[in-house]
């Protein structure tokens, strides 16, 4: 393994708040000229102060993790080397496992509850992008990375590309982007592909988990093209500008439900199956709304066929 690799900063990410900071303000100027409704100020400022916290915690969290995946990298299955083809292979393979992760949290409650943070808001801007958890690494989101120093990719690597894909996600937080180029669309995620991800509407419901690419969740099924302008937030908002709110209000929530489920398959239930899950079917997840959507159409469709028939007879 080179020698550079081994000087590289493993919290480079740090280096790109200034450029964070000048788009944001290029973005909140662009705004107010064409008098858009992209910003609101106290949610602006939560926004940030998200970031700010997140940023200190990754001062420390980022190292740790990186140390962890150097633990693991001793047990390495291959010696994979610094080659070109193992920097791209790396690449698609980090960015495939963030794609994992990404989808889990939304589909595991407890992964969610650190994931939230970010879909808390109902302004979609580039300030949202840093509206980021300060819960995610305490709470295990780095080990779906952890299997790439198993296979051999050096750990500083790993957290290079895991560096590039926030850094590649924070400009697609915009409104100020239409639909780009169809094979940019096709092949990348992009600011209309990433707008339907924090969409509250039905069917834009966890779609579009993918980071620097959007190629994966065209593989697997959760790709969802932006058709109307998305309403942004969650399908129940928090209400609320408080940064300790926003970083802890779902595990609060998950907390109490588990302290107050009856058996303990609903405690699991709880913790580990999707957001919106119940024991008693008091609330719905992202499925089960989408199955009521598709119901709702299948209704509506039926009596539309229906009408011509009945006039027809009159």
């Amino acid at each position: 393994m080179p020698d550079f690799i081994y000087a590289d900063n493993p919290i480079a990410i740090h280096y790109a708040i200034p450029a964070f900071l000048f788009l944001l303000l290029v973005e909140i100027g662009v705004a107010v000229y064409d008098q858009k409704d992209w910003y609101e100020t106290k949610d602006t400022l939560s926004s940030l102060s998200m970031g700010i916290g997140n940023a200190i915690i990754r001062l420390f969290t980022k190292v740790l993790t990186v140390g962890v995946y150097f633990w693991l990298y001793q047990f390495r299955l291959f010696d994979l080397g610094a080659a070109w083809w193992v920097w791209v292979l790396c690449f698609f393979a980090e960015d495939f496992m963030y794609y994992v992760f990404h989808r889990t949290s939304h589909s595991v409650r407890y992964f969610w509850a650190s994931h939230v943070v970010h879909h808390s808001s109902q302004k979609y801007n580039l300030a949202t992008a840093l509206r980021q958890t300060w819960t995610g690494t305490i709470s295990g989101a780095f080990i779906f990375a952890a299997v790439l120093p198993l296979i051999g990719f050096h750990p500083i690597m790993v957290a290079i590309f895991g560096s590039v894909s926030l850094i590649y996600q924070f400009w697609i937080h915009t409104e100020a982007i239409d639909k780009m180029w169809r094979p940019i669309e096709w092949f990348f995620n992009t600011p209309s592909h990433h707008r339907v991800h924090h969409a509250s509407d039905v069917k834009y419901l966890d779609r579009n988990h993918g980071g620097v690419l959007i190629i994966w969740d065209r593989l697997f099924g959760t790709f969802q093209e932006e058709e109307e302008r998305p309403i942004y937030g969650l399908t129940t908002n928090i209400n609320t500008f408080n940064p300790l709110i926003i970083a802890t209000h779902e595990w609060s929530a998950m907390i109490r439900d588990v302290w107050r489920a009856p058996d303990w398959r609903s405690r699991f239930g709880y913790l580990f199956g999707p957001p919106g899950w119940s024991h008693d079917g008091s609330r719905k997840t992202s499925e089960q709304l989408r199955a009521e959507l598709r119901q709702q159409i299948s209704e509506k469709r039926a009596q539309q066929t229906a009408l011509p028939e009945v006039n027809a007879v009159q």
